[in-house]
């Protein structure tokens, strides 16, 4: 599409020139206009919106009447064919933007006066507080009482407060009571009760309600003020427990708190301590000589030792009394054996042909248990008829020991022969004196009965063991318990020191056997044995290469004392195995329930 150039030019050069009516006209327009503008105040607290004015938009005033103008001379019209001019358009005038005033944040409303909080009041030493906010509320208030607020309490909201104050002043007092020292032995409650001007019991009150009222009454006096008469009655009981204090202290002066031993112990003490000393020199020395000497190789031997007790076996059976046999013992070379059982009466054979030798009759009770003597063939029994006989190979008696209170469980031998250790079940362990037959040492230590006693190789210790499932170590050169075994869960029947002389072997009713290590003083092995109570322990008597248990689960069993495995199970009874011991030849003798 092709556009004419010259009469667009032609239109808009005539457009620029306005004609003169339209100019004048104008012209008149905006001389009699007039704008009309409001300003706002602006409030010079800037907290405070000044007040909304409606917006005054602008007033146009009609137009006046057009007056008439004189006769206007207009140019020549150009000719056809020029170009025409075409004036430019015009655009209305646009009337001013009005003002806006800046925006100003609106006031916060005031906050509403909140009343003052009503606490219950507050307990100390006895005088009634307000709370902190009423305290504060009265010392805000005494400049303006005519401004603050009175509330009316209704008897219902009065009673409540009643009752939240008596719980408050319970609650305080039990605190204070809970804060208070009371004693606890009755006798000094009773006391103390009596100084304060108190009923000491009343009728049906036991130990612990006295000691609860007693507790309040102090609470109480504390809370009135009532210092002075509390602290009063404890300067009294401090007065009198003083007094009983240097009672006690004059009477320890006058008697002391030990047994005066006799004579004759002092004698054997010092005879146990020159006979010990030397024979631990002996076996500290061998024990030196295996560990520096080249020659001697210690664990060939322990091997040697138990390779013998692996290719044990049974020997020999044979019936030894009408009863359940109770306990066993060889001789100090292994050519006798002597039993004991149930029926009372004591037998001795001879080794390896098992023939009775001599019958040993004399207790009235049941033996317990029998034991040759380390130096000579001398035998000692013991019996449930409180008694321990010493008797010879023959059959004669020639002690009786009596002094134990309930009957008598296992019986040993000092390592030196002169000296015999009982058992018993009135919670003691006496010490004899074989030539006398004099009692020694009445020992105590254990809370229930004891039942099991061993000597030291060295002759310088024994260990005890008893139905509290507590094994002690007793220094026999002083008398002090040295060292307490805690460990085992149920009684412990057996007991036996090793002769490296630091071992000692502990079996119980809780199926296990427990190797404590002197040294440590603590549990060195425990061996879950056997499936049922042990009943004796037994280390081998020459070097303690390995150790012996008998159970009542009909066996026995062989167990290495290098690291406690187990060697060799002996089986072949048909009952409860009671009682065991070792020869020095290295031969083992069980007795059981099955008279054998």
């Amino acid at each position: 599409m092709e556009v004419d150039e010259e009469n667009i030019g032609s239109a808009s050069a005539s457009a620029a020139e306005p004609s003169p009516a339209v100019a004048d006209t104008e012209m008149l327009a905006a001389q009699t206009a007039s704008v009309s503008v409001s300003v706002i105040p602006v409030s010079e607290n800037p907290l405070v919106a000044p007040p909304l004015v409606p917006l005054v938009l602008p007033v146009v005033p009609p137009v006046a009447p057009q007056v008439p103008l004189p006769p206007v001379v207009l140019p020549s019209v150009p000719p056809v064919g020029a170009p025409l001019s075409v004036p430019p358009p015009v655009v209305p005038s646009i009337a001013p933007i009005p003002a806006v005033p800046p925006t100003v944040p609106r006031p916060l409303a005031p906050l509403p006066v909140r009343p003052p909080v009503l606490r219950p009041p507050v307990v100390q030493n006895g005088e009634v507080k307000g709370s902190d906010s009423e305290s504060d509320n009265e010392d805000s208030g005494r400049g303006t009482r005519g401004s603050s607020v009175e509330y009316e309490i209704t008897e219902e909201s009065r009673q409540v407060r009643e009752r939240q104050e008596k719980a408050m002043r319970d609650l305080m007092m039990k605190r204070r009571a809970a804060a208070l020292a009371v004693p606890t032995n009755d006798m000094a409650v009773r006391a103390r009760l009596r100084r304060l001007g108190e009923p000491i019991t009343l009728f049906g009150e036991r130990e612990m309600e006295r000691r609860d009222r007693l507790r309040m009454l102090m609470a109480k006096l504390d809370a009135e003020g009532q210092l002075d008469k509390l602290m009063k009655a404890h300067e009294e009981e401090e007065e009198a427990a003083s007094a009983r204090k240097e009672d006690v202290e004059e009477e320890q002066l006058q008697y002391p708190f030990y047994t005066e031993g006799t004579k004759e112990l002092l004698d054997a003490r010092t005879f146990i301590a020159n006979f010990s000393i030397p024979r631990a020199s002996q076996r500290l020395q061998r024990a030196r000589r295996k560990r520096e000497d080249p020659d001697e190789d210690e664990d060939a031997e322990i091997d040697w030792a138990l390779k013998q007790a692996g290719s044990l076996v049974l020997d020999c059976s044979e019936i030894g009394d009408d009863r359940p046999l109770s306990g066993c013992s060889f001789s100090k070379d292994g050519k006798l054996l002597a039993t004991c059982s149930l029926s009372g009466v004591g037998k001795i054979w001879t080794m390896p042909h098992v023939k009775k030798v001599s019958a040993l009759k004399g207790h009235t009770e049941r033996a317990t248990d029998i034991a040759f003597s380390p130096v000579n063939d001398h035998v000692a029994t013991a019996s449930a008829d409180r008694t321990a006989r010493l008797w010879n190979s023959e059959g004669t008696l020639l002690k009786t020991f009596e002094g134990h209170l309930d009957r008598l469980a296992r019986i040993a031998f000092h390592p030196s022969g002169k000296y015999l250790g009982t058992t018993s079940f009135d919670k003691t362990w006496r010490l004899w004196d074989v030539e006398s037959g004099a009692e020694l040492l009445l020992q105590e230590g254990h809370s229930r009965s004891i039942y099991g006693i061993s000597f030291h190789p060295d002759g310088s210790l024994a260990a005890s063991c008893g139905l509290d499932a507590l094994a002690r170590v007793w220094d026999l050169r002083t008398g002090r318990s040295v060292l307490a075994l805690e460990g085992h869960v149920k009684p412990v029947l057996g007991i036996s020191f090793s002769p490296n002389g630091f071992h000692l072997a502990t079996g119980a009713e809780d199926n296990t056997c427990r190797v404590w290590d002197l040294r440590k003083k603590k549990s060195l092995y425990v061996i879950p044995a056997h499936s049922n109570l042990i009943s004796q322990v037994k280390f081998e008597p020459q070097e303690g290469y390995y150790l012996v248990t008998a159970s009542y689960d009909m066996t026995a069993k062989i167990w290495s004392s290098r690291d406690f495995k187990l060697v060799k199970t002996l089986s072949g009874h048909e009952a409860k195995v009671t009682s065991l011991d070792l020869s020095p030849g290295n031969k083992i003798s069980f007795f059981s329930e099955s008279l054998e």
